[in-house]
């Protein structure tokens, strides 16, 4: 019989909590708090998300329901909708943020060995944005057309186990390629970009910085061929180019050389022109590479449906943002999951199991491996058989 902890305790004992109070202390998140600490509010937010809580006010209940096993999940202050709006509203975002920084570090490298589709040793990142549609009369702050509000989530992606190493929330009138004036350059590393992300300023920062990328190229591009390379047209590859920009602009942003790809996708029939300022890479590699952005697609995808991002439980900015960088977290904390418990099962499967199973006392190895067989009915260890001889 299994006397331990309860399966909401067990996953929450993955996270650093030191590194959790550590980010408190920084934005000083305990300032005139009596009771219900920051870790409570995570706790209460995290226990939402793993179980597709609506409202606050569900949140309120079903804990209330479960209110002799608050203790054991950690929960040490008084559950109420009021204080926990209230700690969303008042208490800084950015300890959130910064924690999920702190469990994107523990992630990566469990995922550092992992395969994506391309075999290359370098790392790969795949940046795209997001827009989750808003009310403009209950979110003001965040403006998008006339009479619509919306935030996006810029996201860069490392492929390796879909981890996202960073992501910027904005306003939907914020320009994605923007967020490139945030990213730091990381030498060596690959970061797949569609069109819309097109800047030669801020491409050429990247190449400065000893950054590669793989950029699709806009159909008005300026530019003048200076050499060409033999391709394997059965293979898809069209061109295979050494260009320059001849742009009025380009030309002074971008001053070195690019090269241009031109491939003719064999499944859909569309022909893509790709930039890059890589030219040590065969073509067909570079083709491959971007066809792993769409990766990121079906991250947003993923966390769109089953994480709570698009239903928000406060209305101001500080809320917003407090509710997805937790969903983020816990989105971190299921992935680390799998790898330490080295599970076969998908991030959908684990967090449907843990949805229904969060009050159950039962090893959680056990319960996401085999589901089925956890015994229903326990008997105390301490008792003793009274007709024993």
């Amino acid at each position: 019989m299994y006397t331990g902890k309860i399966v909401f305790a067990q996953v929450i004992d993955h996270l650093p909590l030191h590194t959790f109070y550590r980010c408190v202390q920084r934005y000083r998140g305990h300032y005139k708090v009596q009771s219900f600490s920051c870790l409570d509010q995570y706790l209460c937010m995290a226990f939402a998300q793993l179980t597709y809580r609506d409202s606050l006010r569900d949140v309120e209940t079903c804990l209330r329901a479960q209110k002799a096993k608050l203790y054991h999940m950690g929960i040490r202050g008084h559950v109420s909708r009021a204080t926990l709006a209230d700690a969303n509203e008042r208490r800084d975002w950015r300890i959130h943020a910064d924690f999920a920084q702190a469990l994107i570090v523990i992630a990566r490298p469990l995922y550092a060995e992992d395969s994506f589709g391309v075999e290359l040793d370098n790392t790969v990142y795949a940046l795209d944005a997001t827009t989750i549609d808003l009310c403009l009369s209950v979110f003001p702050w965040a403006p998008f057309q006339r009479s619509k509000a919306a935030i996006k989530l810029h996201t860069l992606l490392d492929l390796r186990g879909n981890i996202p190493t960073f992501i910027h929330i904005s306003d939907g009138r914020w320009y994605d390629v923007k967020v490139l004036d945030e990213i730091i350059p990381e030498p060596g590393a690959f970061t797949i970009m569609d069109r819309g992300f097109i800047d030669f300023a801020r491409l050429h920062r990247l190449t400065q910085g000893a950054a590669f990328f793989v950029i699709r190229a806009k159909s008005n591009f300026q530019f003048r061929r200076l050499a060409s390379r033999p391709v394997d047209k059965a293979s898809g590859l069209i061109c295979d180019q050494t260009v320059a920009t001849t742009g009025i602009r380009s030309t002074t942003s971008y001053p070195d050389r690019l090269r241009r790809i031109k491939f003719r996708d064999p499944e859909s029939g569309k022909t893509l022109t790709f930039l890059t300022n890589n030219f040590a890479l065969p073509a067909i590699t570079i083709a491959k590479l971007y066809k792993c952005r769409w990766q990121v697609e079906l991250f947003f995808k993923w966390i769109k449906q089953h994480l709570k991002i698009k239903h928000f439980l406060g209305t101001s900015e500080n809320a917003v943002k407090t509710q997805i960088w937790i969903a983020v977290s816990v989105y971190l904390l299921v992935a680390i999951l799998k790898k330490r418990l080295d599970l076969e099962a998908s991030l959908y499967t684990i967090l449907q199991i843990l949805s229904v199973t969060v009050f159950e006392k039962t090893p959680l190895f056990q319960i996401l491996t085999d589901p089925e067989n956890t015994p229903q009915t326990h008997h105390h260890a301490n008792q003793l058989n009274l007709f024993g001889y």
